[in-house]
């Protein structure tokens, strides 16, 4: 790379992390006079210019600085990379030991982990669970409610029962139900709903020979009507110290994000794009899938708690630490992975 190319570089990155530590304008003297002292002023200008021409900055007012775009960002963590990937969580004990203090409550260990993502980024933190995968199945229940149509009452061992009509459009009498529900009980009761979702059907399915078609037939139906209930719902830390920011000074503003992180479905949409098991992805302005979003960053990672899958993570203004941000939500999500791999507890 060209040696003016580096510098451009390194003028954007002081740039925006000048920006981001005092939200306010940046000038090329103050580039020059806090950060690249071995340029001249001039030189700076120049480089701002061809900044400002990839629309990577931008000027607000012809006497002001500049200020990064969506597009500038972006830069800016490409050009940080290998400083992100460098850093790293220095809190990884405490959050081992909240695991393990809480191992038997994974909902108060994840609340326990997303009070520690809020107080560490300062923005919004979440994490979204498989809202009954963690539970035991204690019984399941079949009955027909018509010709066509059955309905499923899935009890956990915590005592939530979740009903959900199918249409059946195989023909099936109320003594092959009842047998097929008994030999469901035998072999399904007492294991995790994600297991018996994700590992188990396959297996029992599998075994079938052609003369067990309706059992067959009825297994599907049984994996529809738990993926009917396993929704993720997203816990949002209670904490609103995160709206100080200038960036919320407008009641619009505030008003927009509210109703952007209350659409539980279009975030959950929006992680589940990427099944992939890259750890960390950061998502801004129009990848959001809303023009009116376009001042903010959702920052997110996929962990496996005791092997079922979630994601964590913070919303926030663009103009955010992303270093820090980036590294803390990375290192926490493997180590809930690593902390909890296999079902048992492994403290380092």
């Amino acid at each position: 790379m060209k040696k003016s190319e580096i510098r451009k570089n390194n003028v954007l990155k002081c740039l925006v992390e000048e920006y981001i530590e005092s939200v306010e304008p940046v000038s090329s003297g103050l580039i020059c006079d806090k950060y690249i002292t071995d340029a001249s002023s001039a030189t700076i200008r120049i480089d701002l210019s061809k900044l400002e021409k990839a629309n990577l900055i931008y000027q607000a007012h012809a006497s002001a600085g500049r200020v990064p775009t969506i597009q500038g960002y972006r830069k800016y963590l490409e050009i940080i990379k290998t400083d992100i990937d460098n850093t790293h969580y220095d809190k990884g004990n405490l959050l081992r030991g909240i695991l393990a203090k809480n191992y038997k409550d994974t909902p108060l260990a994840l609340h326990y982990v997303m009070q520690l993502l809020a107080k560490e980024t300062d923005q919004l933190s979440f994490v979204a669970e498989p809202e009954i995968s963690y539970g035991y199945l204690e019984k399941l229940d079949v009955f027909k409610i018509a010709n066509d149509k059955l309905i499923f009452v899935i009890s956990l061992d915590s005592g939530l029962d979740k009903t959900v009509i199918l249409k059946c459009d195989y023909g099936i009498s109320e003594q092959q139900l009842k047998a097929i529900v008994r030999y469901i009980n035998d072999e399904l009761v007492g294991y995790r709903i994600y297991d018996i979702q994700n590992k188990i059907l396959d297996g029992l399915v599998e075994n079938l020979t052609f003369e067990n078609n309706v059992l067959k037939l009825f297994l599907e139906e049984l994996q529809n009507a738990l993926v009917e209930i396993s929704s993720y719902y997203i816990h949002f830390d209670g904490n609103i110290s995160f709206l100080e920011q200038p960036e919320f000074n407008e009641k619009s503003s505030i008003l927009t994000f509210l109703g952007f992180i209350q659409r539980q479905d279009h975030l959950v949409n929006l992680m589940q794009q990427y099944e992939d098991k890259c750890n960390i992805h950061i998502m801004m302005g129009e990848e959001l899938g809303q023009p009116e979003l376009a001042n903010y960053t959702l920052i997110f990672a996929r962990y496996e708690i005791f092997g079922v899958p979630g994601y964590l993570g913070v919303i926030g203004p663009n103009r955010m630490d992303y270093k820090k941000n980036i590294a803390i939500i990375r290192d926490v999500a493997n180590i809930i992975t690593e902390t909890t791999r296999k079902g048992v507890l492994t403290i380092k």
